[in-house]
């Protein structure tokens, strides 16, 4: 793992606000893994805050929800921050947030569901992982193996990225509340909240709530401490073998913005259809951690923080595993976790030069691969050699490509080579 410039200090330590509801909200029908939803509304049809807008009948899917009250004014192409392009809701806002009925519970209400009742109300809510990951999380809660431990996933190693920070900080009872839903569904026997130690509020807060519900474990400040198998090996010790996942050791992660979008679901009723995220960079005239209904477009983001200057790049995510955008009409969806604007200085591209097999890219590699033999079968367009070489177990953390003396994009061959590994 690698030290890098966190770069936080932009948005670190501000007060989560609220985005003035858009005009308009396209809201893409594919946000998470799986199938793409189908419409379950047309244009003209007026929608409710929190209404079901698409779903399909699949075995791994979630379903998306309407994130304001209005008319359905198109079911058309737009653009994607991960996909391009794919088929979004366009709905005209008009100004009610009219909602459908949302279910709360009491406390006691909560605790006489079961593990199964919990798994469906946040299959109901559209819940995937928040990290980026965008699995469905009703899957995640029904482990085929037994779980001793449960991992809180607060690292946020991402540089200049501060939402689930600021979320662990202002949001301390309610995500434990969901850390508790979490375990009922998954038995871990053990729970511990991995946080960095650059995040000393979040590591008081939740230190001082600790006891035999859960344990708080201060991880160094290192990239990408945020990933399963990394946090594996930091908490618990544990290597996940190749192609396998924590549950084959015994484990269950979740990030901490999805524990705390399983609280609101439980304890709320409410259907995932907003999230914090940063708008952060050096372009940025006043970086904040915002709560964002799902289907903003960024230009709304970046105009209500204003610019110094005129960005040279536009990046959905943080700067390492963030995926630069073509167009700043893309919309917030439920894996967004920021928006980081950056200049000319920092997105000078360096000539690529020939590989002259020094190793770096192996050294730093998290999980041991060799990515200068996967960008070699990626060139010779050898998808079975790239499988060999371990391209589907890449965690697509950047490290090879920032390490690289040659400038080679390593990271983009293996995005390459996982696109076209035959399935």
């Amino acid at each position: 793992m690698v030290r890098l410039e966190e770069n936080k200090k932009f948005s670190e330590g501000k007060p989560i606000e609220k985005l003035p509801l858009p005009k308009v909200v396209y809201i893409p029908l594919a946000q998470h893994l799986g199938k793409p939803c189908e419409p379950l509304v047309k244009p003209g049809d007026a929608v409710c805050l929190g209404q079901k807008i698409g779903s399909i009948y699949a075995k791994l899917y979630a379903p998306v929800h309407a994130s304001v009250s209005g008319k359905v004014l198109a079911v058309q192409d737009w653009p994607h921050p991960v996909l391009g392009t794919a088929k979004a809701v366009v709905i005209e806002n008009d100004d009610k947030d009219q909602s459908v009925e949302f279910k709360s519970r009491s406390a006691d209400e909560v605790s006489k569901l079961s593990a199964q009742d919990i798994r469906e109300i946040v299959f109901e809510a559209g819940i995937v992982g928040m990290g980026g990951a965008s699995f469905p999380t009703h899957i995640k809660l029904n482990p085929l193996k037994a779980v001793e431990s449960l991992i809180i996933n607060g690292a946020e190693c991402e540089p200049y990225l501060t939402s689930d920070s600021q979320l662990m900080v202002e949001k301390t009872a309610q995500i434990i509340k969901g850390i508790e839903l979490v375990k009922k569904c998954v038995r871990a026997k053990a729970v511990i909240v991995a946080i960095e130690e650059n995040k000393p509020e979040a590591i008081k807060k939740f230190t001082e709530l600790s006891g035999a519900e859960f344990k708080v474990k201060v991880l160094k400040s290192e990239y990408p401490q945020g990933g399963e198998k990394q946090l594996m090996q930091n908490v618990l010790g544990k290597e996940i073998p190749r192609g396998k996942l924590p549950f084959d050791v015994g484990a269950s992660v979740q990030n901490v913005a999805t524990v705390f979008a399983i609280y609101e679901a439980v304890y709320l009723g409410k259907p995932l259809y907003e999230r914090v995220i940063t708008v952060t960079g050096p372009c940025v005239a006043d970086p904040k951690n915002l709560l964002v209904r799902i289907g903003t477009r960024v230009l709304d983001l970046v105009a209500f923080c204003g610019l110094k200057q005129e960005p040279a790049k536009l990046i959905t995510g943080g700067p390492m595993m963030g995926t630069a955008q073509y167009t700043d009409q893309v919309p917030v969806i439920k894996s967004t976790n920021g928006i980081l604007l950056l200049d000319k200085e920092q997105t000078k591209d360096a000539e690529e030069v020939f590989c002259s097999r020094c190793g770096k890219c192996s050294r730093a590699c998290p999980i041991g691969l060799l990515p200068t033999m996967i960008n070699l079968s990626c060139k010779k367009k050898n998808w079975q050699s790239a499988k060999f070489y371990g391209a589907l177990d890449c965690i697509e953390c950047g490290l090879c490509s920032y390490v690289c003396p040659s400038n080679i994009n390593l990271v983009q061959s293996i995005k390459r080579a996982k696109m076209e590994i035959p399935k």
